[in-house]
């Protein structure tokens, strides 16, 4: 996965610009398709929020004919401008100045999402008889869209199915391309639900410099370390884009549906695409888009179009699905509801989310012992002080030690986590210590994927990757 308009003050004016324009075209067409009053309020809304946004950037209203003076638009880039202390969130792109990372709070006021918050994860753990996910505990699953709508259909016994998927960029993963993965197995062991993990090996040949070859083959590595995190085989399809559109007419009935209701000015307001980009990556979001409707997939569901999808996702990939939801009722089908996950920092800090393509930022799941010793030693940003002395007097800060946040991620045990926080912060613990303690969560971590890894077979990857008819119990 990668990742309509979505009124970030950290776009450019022109973005902006094009985000209003776009938007107003889609509440022209809910109002139009005689929309529910709660899509159109919630469009106006967004409107509004745009047009607040246009005029604290440029000092004056949003006017339709009148285009900012971007001396840049003249050319064919749309640059992403941020001031200094603002946050940059797209799907290609984490960027803060913060060493805390990103603000969450202001993120889901900015994308117009909800917080998962204690009644939530109260009515999670009601229906499921689990405990909670530490991910959920820790705020590490922070928003979400219409959950409370997938857990009233569950108690109802109505069915719902999971997606979530991966953009194979290289052959080997990092511990962050863990987490939605993580907590999407859980999904699937407490919910006992189907899950469809869409490897988008086309979008990766449409972005990066990759042959075709290339793509296709990380999606099959990939595959393997998604079903070593322990996956149903009898609930869970994992497909390729480059083969799966071929095989399954229904998908790409559902592809072409999307396309015809977005524009391209839609597009260009969502992503920032521009009149240089090729058209394959202008027409992906639809691609991307289609596996949140239960009929792109005839050979698990037939042909019912009324299951509604849940998507576990890091929030950078928001865009593709609040694009999605305007789509999903002009189509007749379910908006798909959404978790939202917190990013996995870089071993140099929260000012960005780990990299596969900085071997220094990223602990891959390939990452022998020693190497994991040696990455965390040398490179995991620290939230202590300069001197001993001066650790012990005034103690450290988690808020920016990320061998702490990686604790939060990776340590189940929340009363030992705690104690770390308390021990860290007071000075009792030193810097040393701390990341000793997080090697030694890592590497059986690792170690343990490792193996689980080495046994799927080329057969196995086969089996999650053909078409077929799921187990699961709806009515």
């Amino acid at each position: 996965m990668a990742d309509v308009p979505n009124g970030e003050p950290c776009a450019s004016p022109l973005e902006l610009f094009n985000s209003i324009a776009a938007q107003g075209e889609l509440v022209r067409s809910l109002k139009a398709g005689k929309a529910s009053k709660d899509e159109i309020d919630s469009a106006v809304k967004m409107l509004l929020s745009l047009k607040m946004s246009y005029k604290a950037s440029m000092g004056e209203d949003y006017k339709a004919d009148c285009p900012p003076g971007n001396p840049e638009a003249k050319n064919n880039s749309v640059p992403h401008v941020t001031k200094a202390n603002e946050d940059f969130v797209d799907p290609w792109t984490v960027r803060t100045s913060s060493a805390k990372g990103i603000d969450y709070d202001k993120l889901i006021v900015q994308f117009g999402s909800s917080k998962i918050d204690k009644e939530l994860i109260n009515r999670i753990e009601r229906a499921t008889g689990q405990r909670p996910h530490r991910f959920l505990r820790r705020g590490i699953f922070f928003s979400h869209r219409d959950m409370n709508q997938v857990l009233d259909a569950y108690e109802n016994k109505k069915p719902f199915y999971l997606y979530t998927g991966r953009g194979p960029s290289s052959e080997a993963m990092h511990v962050g391309h863990l987490i939605p993965f993580i907590f999407t197995k859980w999904l699937q062991d407490v919910f006992d639900v189907p899950l469809v993990v869409q490897m988008s090996d086309d979008e990766k040949y449409l972005w990066k410099d990759l042959t075709l070859e290339q793509a296709h083959s990380y999606a099959l590595e990939n595959a393997r370390d998604i079903i070593a995190c322990g996956f149903d085989i009898n609930k869970t399809f994992i497909f390729s884009d480059l083969e799966f559109m071929g095989q399954s007419p229904g998908f790409y009935k559902n592809v072409v549906k999307i396309q015809k209701h977005v524009t391209f000015n839609q597009v260009k307001g969502i992503f920032g695409f521009t009149d240089s980009d090729c058209i394959g990556k202008i027409s992906f979001p639809a691609v991307q888009a289609a596996p949140s409707f239960s009929n792109s997939f005839p050979q698990i569901f037939q042909d019912r179009t009324d299951i509604q999808c849940l998507i576990p996702c890091a929030i950078d990939q928001d865009p593709y699905f609040r694009m999605t939801r305007d789509v999903a009722p002009r189509i007749g089908y379910p908006k798909p509801a959404l978790l939202h996950s917190t990013f996995f920092p870089a071993l140099q800090g929260a000012q960005t989310k780990m990299s596969a393509s900085d071997p220094n930022s990223s602990i891959f799941l390939t990452d022998t012992a020693k190497q994991i010793k040696s990455k965390v030693n040398k490179h995991a940003f620290s939230g202590g002080r300069d001197t001993v002395e001066e650790h012990r007097q005034f103690g450290g800060n988690c808020e920016v030690d990320v061998s702490f946040m990686y604790l939060t991620f990776f340590l189940e045990d929340d009363d030992k986590l705690e104690q770390i926080r308390k021990d860290y912060t007071s000075g009792a613990m030193l810097t040393g210590e701390l990341k000793k303690t997080l090697i030694e969560v890592l590497q059986p971590l690792i170690a343990e994927h490792q193996a689980r890894r080495k046994e799927v077979t080329e057969e196995m990857v086969k089996e999650f990757m053909t078409p077929r008819q799921l187990s699961f119990h709806f009515q």
